[in-house]
């Protein structure tokens, strides 16, 4: 039997100060450093999560499935230390790496669907200056591009910006202090697909907790979402997903703790067999 579990990582696996602060669980002797960057720790888990996701990793296909560029995910240390992984999902979905190494074919089917649904990046850039968005623009990839907002907006803009976007193949997500602008061919549910396709996958657990990671949901047998997240206020449905009973670093070990129980009920009439 192969299982995957595929999952995203800020605010729903690993934690920064700033976000522990926000959903009540501030950092504290039981969580441990996971992401370095210039000599200072940046992310946290907690201790037990992580060695519960390095004995998951050992049993199943553990994905990374994160916005973030390679080189930010690189920063996250324990995935070289600590935890074997063989595929990560970067940039939302328009990069699978296998064994560090870029898979092509993906990136090359990512780039036609690009070049037929949506309007270049320059070009909602423009559309979106006239709202004066409070905070500064980064673009990452050449792909797609961000806001780090000074202060929150309201929901009205958000859906202004989010009709915008949508109506020139965009998508538009909240997380935390950062506003994205996404191009919808680059999807994190299309990339984990690929994946279970070509490691013919046919459980696969997933985990998310914005508006970015519905799409990998969507591609899972069984999905969870932190209750804190994005996903959790904007997704009424409660039967399709299922919802963490703790917020923070506590949703993390206990989507963890769930995808282990999952797996040993899967694995288990297998070890009768043999």
């Amino acid at each position: 039997m192969m299982m995957m579990f595929a999952s995203d990582l800020d605010r729903t696996l690993i934690y920064s100060e700033r976000a522990l602060s926000e959903m009540g669980t501030p950092l504290n002797e039981s969580m441990v450093p996971v992401e370095r960057l210039k000599g200072n720790y940046i992310s946290y888990m907690k201790i037990d999560a992580l060695r519960k996701l390095k004995e998951l990793a050992s049993q199943l296909q553990f994905v990374p499935v994160t916005t973030r560029t390679y080189e930010q995910y690189k920063r996250i240390f324990i995935f070289e230390e600590n935890i074997p992984i063989t595929y990560s999902v970067t940039s939302n979905g328009a990069n699978i790496h296998y064994k560090g190494e870029i898979l092509s074919d993906w990136t090359k089917e990512v780039q036609v669907k690009l070049a037929e649904q949506c309007i270049e990046k320059e070009k909602l850039m423009e559309l979106v200056n006239g709202q004066a968005l409070p905070g500064s623009m980064k673009i990452a990839d050449d792909l797609f591009f961000y806001y780090i907002l000074e202060q929150q907006i309201t929901s009205e803009t958000k859906k202004l910006i989010g009709k915008i976007a949508l109506e020139n193949g965009w998508k538009v997500s909240l997380q935390g202090r950062k506003l994205y602008f996404m191009p919808a061919p680059v999807c994190k549910g299309e990339a984990v697909k690929f994946i279970q396709k070509r490691e013919g996958i046919k459980i696969t657990a997933g985990a998310g907790d914005s508006l970015l990671d519905f799409p990998l949901l969507d591609a899972c047998t069984h999905a969870w979402m932190p209750k804190h997240g994005e996903l959790a206020d904007e997704v009424r449905d409660a039967n399709r997903y299922n919802l963490t009973n703790f917020s923070g670093a506590d949703a993390g070990e206990e989507i963890i703790e769930t995808v282990h129980r999952l797996y040993k009920r899967n694995a288990t009439p297998l070890l009768e067999n043999l």
